[in-house]
Order: structure tokens, then C-alpha cells, then sequence
């Protein structure tokens, strides 16, 4: 059995300081790795990555990160992921990482993702320029998270995002901003490649759990949602040798 913390939009900066760190401190016990589901930082300063990084300090479990739409911000991205990867969190963008965990072979595929909405109400590239741009954007992102996944010859598989790819673990949040905050064709990529889990974050006013419709569990672990400094599952495999994810 694999034990997963997972937490996104812990939007970190000064004012937040030693808020988790306590917490944090703790995660061996009860945890072999620690995901965090992008929004790192309040406006993507490094400065603000950097109190972050402090505070991952006392973690002594592998931590593997993607980036939010928060931490794009002040186009200093590049400058982010520097200062947590001195820190030794691994970031991952259109990227995968397999390591030992457990004793078990563990491969995370890492990505933003980004909009687009949802089958029945979503966008499609036709029309303007920008509009093909936005979709595209989304397209080729899912199509590089399911080569990630295809990849890793791994005994567990875990999609981390920050954007969503089911509508349910974003029920909640106003209907005008569903295709804001995530895209069908993310659960797709995830449901052709295969996966065990999928943890993502973005939506604060949303639901923690979810399903894509092959049948992978979802999780929404933004901090507003889970609402404690993390939230673990546990991934064990099945009689029939496929892994089921359970909240704790």
C-alpha cells in the first residue's frame, strides 16, 4: 500500500509564514509522498516560493509539485520552479518522475492543464484565432499528460494537475466559470493512458471527490475544499491487480 498526502492552493507567501509547517512536520508518520496541486504562491513571485520552500523544510518524504495559474502570474515561473527545485520538490510541467516508494514503483505525470469546460458545454477550435489558441493550448497539454503516463512502466500511476478534469469535484463553483476551471479532454488523455489516481486543485469552492468516466478516482485537494493541511489516500492494488484509491 502507498500512502499519498496531497494538497493544492496553499498560495504561500510572507503573510502565510510557519502556517502549515507544524503541520507538515508530520507527514512521515502518516504519508510516503507529498503532492502539491499547483497555486504554490499568492501572485508567482519567487520571493513567495521561497516561503514556501522554508516551510517544506521539515517534510522527509519525497514532495513532487506542479505549478497554478497563480504561480504564472508575474511571469517568473521559470524563477519559481528554480527556487523549489534547489529545495529539493520536484516540479513537473508536460513531465513525468518515477521513483521507489514503499518499496513500490511510483511514477507521477505532472501538468497545469488549463480551460475549456466540459462535455456538453465546452469550448472547440473553430472561429477566432485566440479561441483556437485557448482550446489548442488545452489539447496539446493532454495529449503530453498522456504520453507522460504511456511512459512510466511504474506499478502505480498518479496524473497530478491543478486544473480539473471532471465537472464534479468543481460542483459548487458558479456555473459561468466551469470552463475556467478545468477540461474534459484531461480526464480523456488520463482515461486512454491509464492511471490510479488523479489529484488536482484550482476549484476552492468545489467538491473533494470525483470519478473520469473510465472510472479513475478524482480528487479535488485545494486547502478551502479539504480544508486541513492535507488530505491522504491510499492506493493498494485489488485481486483483480487493478489499484483503488480511498480517502482517509
Amino acid at each position: 500500500m502507498i500512502r499519498i498526502a496531497a494538497i493544492a492552493d496553499v498560495h504561500f507567501s510572507e503573510a502565510t509564514r510557519g502556517s502549515l509547517r507544524q503541520h507538515w512536520a508530520k507527514l512521515r508518520e502518516c504519508a510516503d509522498l507529498f503532492l502539491i496541486g499547483g497555486d504554490l504562491t499568492t501572485h508567482g513571485g519567487p520571493e513567495q516560493a521561497a516561503v514556501l520552500a522554508a516551510e517544506l523544510e521539515v517534510v522527509r518524504i519525497p514532495v513532487v509539485a506542479v505549478l497554478g495559474n497563480h504561480d504564472y502570474h508575474s511571469d517568473q515561473s521559470i524563477e519559481v520552479r528554480k527556487v523549489l527545485e534547489a529545495a529539493g520538490v520536484t516540479v513537473l510541467e508536460q513531465e513525468n518522475a518515477t521513483m521507489n516508494v514503499a518499496g513500490k514503483s511510483v511514477g507521477v505525470a505532472g501538468t497545469c492543464g488549463f480551460g475549456g469546460g466540459f462535455a456538453g458545454a465546452c469550448g472547440s477550435a473553430f472561429g477566432e484565432p485566440q479561441m483556437k489558441a485557448f482550446i489548442r493550448y488545452t489539447e496539446s497539454l493532454a495529449d503530453s499528460l498522456e504520453t507522460s503516463l504511456r511512459d512510466m512502466k511504474t506499478e502505480f500511476k498518479i496524473a497530478l494537475l491543478h486544473y480539473s478534469p471532471v465537472k464534479e469535484t468543481i460542483a459548487g463553483e458558479r456555473l459561468e466559470i466551469y470552463p475556467f476551471l478545468g477540461s474534459y479532454l484531461l480526464a480523456q488523455a488520463v482515461d486512454r493512458a491509464g492511471a490510479d489516481l488523479i489529484i488536482h486543485g484550482h476549484a476552492h469552492h468545489g467538491q473533494e471527490k470525483g470519478i473520469t468516466p473510465g472510472g479513475i478516482p478524482v480528487r479535488n485537494v485545494a486547502l478551502p475544499v479539504i480544508r486541513r493541511p492535507y488530505a491522504i489516500y491510499n492506493l493498494e492494488r485489488t485481486e483483480a491487480s487493478k489499484a483503488s484509491a480511498q480517502g482517509i
